[in-house]
């Protein structure tokens, strides 16, 4: 009895000798494999047939990789509180949503690897709190939106990023500028149609940059690729060097482009696509000479309008050249015009006052310039008083009265034809159109012999109904040039270059020799020949009518039978109608006189011998009473 006391006592002091046990873990998740013995755990399910992210994940876990499955989205509870997690790749599944904020608690993260999967956009918020990311895979997707702001949270620490295998067709290139510590830069094999000048001039650590299958028709020149030197292929490159892949794009080879053309490099595959003379030769193998630009020139612009205060008005002005030259306004005042509340200007040339002034009146000037020069021209605008008001409960439909000042009257043919003649452009004497018809017409030009090394000449047109611009390569012996497949009733605008080899430069170049315009005559119509839809309707409907009206007639031919034949009585015949012979059954003891009975033939006993008695119906001959 003595030792349960001292035993009693010994017990609440177990516990506390015993050594410390470790806290559980989460269970592995089925068909993965859980690293949780040492530091750092992972959890590895590739391949494993998930539908979504397991929810029994150890949130300690330093690396987690869910490719190759099925998971369609990652929502916000997906992956809270995973704040150690370093390395995440959910490559190649069906991902199409990722809420915002799902991977907030990850603020540890350095490797995103979201490829293979079906997002479409990217937005603002889908990336918040990766504040350590440096690599984002999203290559292989369907992204066709990137959102300014969607790389806000890991601007500063991210080093690569691939963007290839996408619909993108635009990028927000600011936000990518702001990406200072990026090695990689994979933008290939998108829809890009341009890079705007000065994308990357902020981006001093870039070291591969690959443009590599888009639809770039050139590259400008960029502050960071003058001050490293550039390779075309990453072999045998220094540690310092940009590498600048852009094969697969539908280069216009000109002088904008020569700077690519002194890159170091190796043989690659560009090519040219344009312009006509370059295209499909191999980029490396054209030389810096044939690299040019062609001057613009002012193929169209407005007459002179005249419009009257607070009313709109469009001044249209049309420039060609190479590269497609970039068309600005510069006001009366001598002010460069844009977009405000009062004035629309339109990548086409034409600048749209959406409300006149008094004093916006004067003479504007159209500004056409491209990497070869600039051209001028002017137009007109008179802007007049504003019309007097109409009077709402007015129904007076008088003609205005002669010497009325306010009546607006329309203009007399000579005076139509007369502004027309003023506000035409000069014709230049040295290029000259003759003896044009309503499909062709004949063009001529003096000898160009101040001009040494002419190549060729160039002819460059296009009616006012469009603004399709179409060249014509002339021989440099050749003085005049029939243009056919003109459509008829048309204005035209044309202009003759000469084509030639600069000799003090020893690059080729191009001169204007000239412009004109001049409009093809109306096509005649035949006299007296109706059209083949009209003549194709009138048969139609005579024959229509002779079908009906045959059709009437045999209907008629029946009714008339039927009254003709219907009103006799069946059996009655009329007098005139022949006579037929009747023949009448008898037993010979009939008639008045009968014949002596005939010697009875030879047969068989027991049989009748029956008389037939044949005479003329309608006699007197009556059968005798019994």
């Amino acid at each position: 009895m003595a030792i349960l006391p001292l035993l009693l006592c010994l017990l609440p002091l177990a516990p506390a000798s015993s050594p410390p046990q470790p806290a559980t873990s989460s269970p592995c998740p089925r068909r993965c494999r859980c690293q949780t013995q040492s530091l750092p755990l992972s959890v590895l399910c590739p391949g494993a047939g998930l539908l979504f992210v397991p929810p029994s994940l150890d949130r300690r876990a330093a690396e987690l990789r869910l490719a190759d499955n099925f998971i369609a989205a990652v929502r916000r509870r997906d992956l809270a509180n995973m704040t150690g997690l370093l390395h995440l790749s959910l490559s190649r599944n069906t991902i199409r949503h990722v809420a915002a904020g799902a991977f907030a608690d990850l603020r540890a993260l350095r490797a995103l690897h979201l490829d293979g999967n079906r997002l479409t956009s990217l937005g603002e918020g889908q990336l918040r709190g990766l504040v350590n990311l440096r690599h984002l895979i999203l290559s292989n997707n369907q992204l066709a939106a990137l959102a300014a702001g969607a790389l806000d949270d890991c601007a500063e620490t991210l080093e690569d990023l691939d963007l290839s295998y996408n619909n993108l067709e635009q990028l927000p290139w600011e936000a990518l500028g702001r990406l200072g510590n990026v090695n990689t830069l994979g933008l290939d094999h998108n829809l890009l149609a341009s890079v705007p000048a000065g994308a990357f001039s902020r981006l001093h650590k870039l070291a591969r940059l690959d443009m590599t299958s888009n639809r770039l028709t050139t590259i400008p020149p960029d502050p960071l690729f003058s001050r490293l030197p550039l390779l075309a292929r990453p072999r045998g490159s220094p540690a310092s060097a940009l590498v600048l892949a852009f094969g697969g794009n539908p280069l216009h080879c000109n002088c904008e482009l020569v700077w690519l053309r002194r890159l170091a490099r190796e043989d690659d595959l560009e090519a040219c696509a344009s312009p006509p003379a370059l295209g499909g030769r191999y980029f490396w193998a054209v030389g810096e000479e044939e690299f040019v630009c062609e001057p613009p020139v002012v193929t169209h612009r407005s007459p002179p309008q005249a419009v009257p205060a607070g009313r709109p008005a469009a001044l249209r002005c049309r420039a060609v050249g190479d590269p497609e030259p970039r068309v600005r306004w510069v006001s009366p005042q001598g002010r460069l015009l844009g977009n405000s509340s009062r004035a629309r200007a339109f990548p086409n040339g034409t600048l749209e006052l959406l409300v006149t002034e008094p004093g916006d009146g004067g003479i504007f000037t159209c500004i056409a310039a491209n990497a070869a020069g600039e051209a001028t021209a002017a137009v007109e605008l008179t802007v007049g008083p504003p019309p007097p008001p109409q009077l709402a409960n007015s129904t007076s439909c008088d003609p205005p009265r002669d010497g009325d000042p306010d009546a607006l009257t329309p203009p007399s043919a000579a005076s139509a034809s007369a502004k027309v003649a003023d506000t035409a452009p000069p014709t230049d004497r040295g290029v000259q159109v003759t003896e044009h018809g309503a499909t062709a017409a004949l063009v001529q030009w003096p000898d160009q012999r101040p001009i040494p090394g002419i190549r060729m000449y160039q002819i460059q047109y296009n009616s006012s109904a469009d603004d399709i611009l179409v060249y014509r390569m002339i021989p440099a012996d050749s003085r005049s040039f029939l243009l056919t497949d003109l459509a008829s009733g048309r204005t035209y605008d044309l202009c003759v270059l000469a084509v030639y080899e600069d000799g003090a430069t020893g690059l080729t170049a191009t001169r204007p020799v000239g412009c004109a315009r001049f409009s093809t005559e109306p096509a005649l119509q035949p006299c007296g020949v109706p059209h083949a839809p009209f003549l194709g309707g009138t048969m139609i409907i005579a024959l229509g009518g002779v079908i009906v009206a045959s059709v009437l007639v045999f209907i008629f031919v029946l009714l008339m039978r039927y009254k003709v034949h219907g009103g006799q009585l069946p059996g009655k015949a009329k007098a005139s109608a022949p006579v037929s012979s009747v023949c009448s059954q008898t037993n010979g003891a009939l008639g008045p006189a009968p014949a002596p009975p005939a010697p009875e033939p030879a047969g068989p006993r027991g049989h009748t011998v029956v008389q037939l008695d044949c005479e003329p119906w309608g006699s007197s001959h009556e059968p005798a009473g019994p």
